[in-house]
């Protein structure tokens, strides 16, 4: 009988490496694609002073949290609840997390795809033509059974050539290199979006607050998107957190992954609205923002300067595709740990494992929004129920019993130990933390969840 392999854990390589890997998982389409449209529908400045508030109260603390569980744990995330809850049942909440990054990992690399085919339409030129054009280009493209499979199996083969080359050599230096390339793009598409004709409208609107929109819904849209853009209760933070070092300040790490991530979105708004507001598109254009209205856009701002317009949608595309492969990276890598420490499988086999399983449920997915007919439930695409199912019970379930658990039932020695990094951090901010943790997010969670079914 073969012997099963001894495990030996991997760490980061260096500070900078935890910090852009970390940040990777992070920024990914939330920022570039739903921050902007998010944004775009509730007021533009002001939705971004709420959102930055919400990041503070919501984002950093249950960061933090999961930080200090996979640490302390130095496993995967079903393994550093286990060994944090004994054999009670918030065991489970490690179990969920996982199940839940896996779930979102299937349709997340459809869109990845997307990301793809959409970089080499632009490369090719397709991307021309007026809006109803590039409506019906998503639309069929969407529905073919061929083409967005080529590209979900593209993209999964990437992240699986990252993957199984482990944490240091695989995604530690994936990052390294995809994260500075995807802000010099930023920097690159913001400089031309913000020189158009018109383009200072789309800055005030970004950067000017209008006190009169602020509501309810905009309040519980920032709460919202605060926490799903920082890829909280993925599972994501927790197993990239077990490979953190034992000299890792797990405050300062939250807190630079948290600016970061802020930076990149509000980056995206600028890229985004300026050549909007030259072009006179509405900035609330919601989920199409991106593969409908956005071609439409940059064809329309650089009519003048063809050659520019080509180059600023391909660098966009290439932008969106690397911010879609830092996150599908990072949900890879949660189902990933999982086999390999809890089956005792060689890391490659579980990164092929689950680039298989991943490979599977996205085929179902994209089949699902109109090659294949059958594959909905009750009358919704099965793509639609993925997302559905994890974004709005999946995460802030999982969330808000992560937060409970930490607050009220783990052990306090623990959270407080690695908080400090065993009193060598000053922990002047510890009570603020344990307050928001037990208190203020778990409310916080609870009013996302209560808004997203129009209960509040």
């Amino acid at each position: 009988m073969e012997a099963k392999p001894k495990l030996e854990r991997a760490n980061f390589g260096t500070k900078l490496g935890i910090i852009l890997a970390t940040a990777g998982s992070a920024v990914g389409l939330g920022n570039v694609w739903r921050f902007p449209y998010m944004a775009g529908q509730n007021g533009g400045a002001v939705f971004i002073i709420i959102y930055i508030v919400c990041v503070l109260v919501l984002g950093i603390p249950c960061m933090t949290s999961e930080f200090i569980i996979g640490r302390h744990g130095q496993s995967n995330t079903a393994s550093a609840f286990r060994k944090l809850a004994g054999r009670s049942p918030w065991t489970l909440i490690g179990y969920m997390g996982v199940l839940t990054g896996f779930l979102i990992s299937g349709y997340y690399a459809v869109v990845s795809g997307w990301c793809l085919q959409y970089l080499w339409a632009s490369l090719i030129g397709h991307l021309q033509g007026d809006p109803d054009y590039f409506k019906t280009y998503f639309a069929e493209f969407c529905a073919d059974p061929v083409r967005p499979l080529l590209w979900l199996t593209i993209i999964l083969l990437f992240t699986y050539l990252i993957i199984k080359n482990g944490v240091r050599d695989g995604i530690e230096r994936a990052s390294k290199l995809f994260m500075p390339t995807l802000f010099i793009l930023l920097l690159i598409i913001v400089g031309c979006s913000c020189a158009l004709p018109g383009a200072e409208e789309g800055i005030k609107f970004l950067l000017k607050p209008n006190w009169g929109a602020i509501n309810s819904d905009v309040f519980l849209s920032a709460l919202g998107q605060s926490f799903y853009s920082m890829s909280i209760a993925m599972g994501c933070l927790c197993t990239y957190a077990s490979y953190f070092t034992k000299q890792t300040s797990l405050t300062g790490s939250a807190v630079k992954i948290g600016v970061i991530d802020t930076v990149v979105a509000i980056l995206a708004g600028l890229m985004i609205f300026p050549a909007a507001f030259s072009v006179g598109i509405s900035p609330d254009s919601g989920p199409s923002l991106i593969f409908i209205t956005l071609p439409n856009v940059f064809q329309q701002a650089f009519a003048t300067m063809p050659i520019v317009g080509y180059l600023v949608s391909v660098l966009f595309f290439m932008l969106l595709g690397l911010a879609a492969l830092t996150s599908l990276m990072s949900l890879h890598e949660v189902s990933t740990a999982f086999l390999h420490e809890e089956l005792r499988i060689t890391r490659k086999r579980a990164a092929l494992a689950v680039t298989i399983a991943m490979g599977v449920t996205g085929v179902f997915c994209s089949l699902s929004l109109g090659a294949v007919d059958s594959l909905k439930v009750f009358g919704v695409a099965l793509f639609d129920v993925f997302d559905f199912v994890t974004g709005q019970i999946f995460l802030p379930v999982v969330g808000f019993l992560t937060c409970i658990y930490i607050g009220w039932f783990a052990p306090h020695k623990v959270v407080r130990d690695e908080y400090t990094n065993w009193g060598t951090h000053p922990g002047r901010f510890f009570h603020l933390y344990l307050f928001l943790v037990k208190y203020v997010c778990p409310l916080c969670i609870l009013f996302i969840f209560l808004h997203q079914f129009g209960l509040i």
